[in-house]
């Protein structure tokens, strides 16, 4: 599936997934999680797990791909499946190559949601101008 929204290239909990233009050296930024009876379902660092785990077929390759301990990653993913309507991740048994990790038909709707959601989050503040 081709991507339609630009990623950013990093991502930390400390900068904006978007920002608006600059006025006086004032400027709006923000970031975007989705949220499910106040705990976080998706954000940034979520989608990208999803991604990575579709790219690996694994959630330990994905994890590794991030930096991320694989269990902070099965614990986000176990999160994301109990929120979600219907499981985002699912496992394989093993068998000839082992077991496996890949993203179910609702995993892959959760990713292109999401970044549809920030592409209209970014055209949003870019239309906002701080009132200095």
């Amino acid at each position: 599936m081709k991507d339609s929204v630009s990623r950013p290239a990093a991502h930390s909990r400390d900068r904006a997934l978007g920002t608006g233009p600059s006025v006086k050296s004032y400027q709006v930024t923000g970031r975007l999680w989705i949220e499910k009876s106040g705990e976080t379902y998706l954000s940034w660092g979520r989608v990208v797990l999803l991604e990575r785990i579709r790219e690996h077929g694994s959630i330990s390759s994905a994890a590794r791909s991030m930096g991320m301990g694989y269990r902070h990653a099965w614990d986000l993913v176990e999160e994301m499946n109990r929120l979600a309507p219907r499981p985002l991740v699912e496992r394989a048994a093993g068998g000839s190559h082992g077991g496996g990790t890949r993203l179910t038909p609702t995993g892959e709707e959760a990713i292109e949601g999401f970044w549809k959601l920030v592409a209209d989050f970014r055209r949003f503040l870019a239309r906002q101008r701080p009132q200095v």
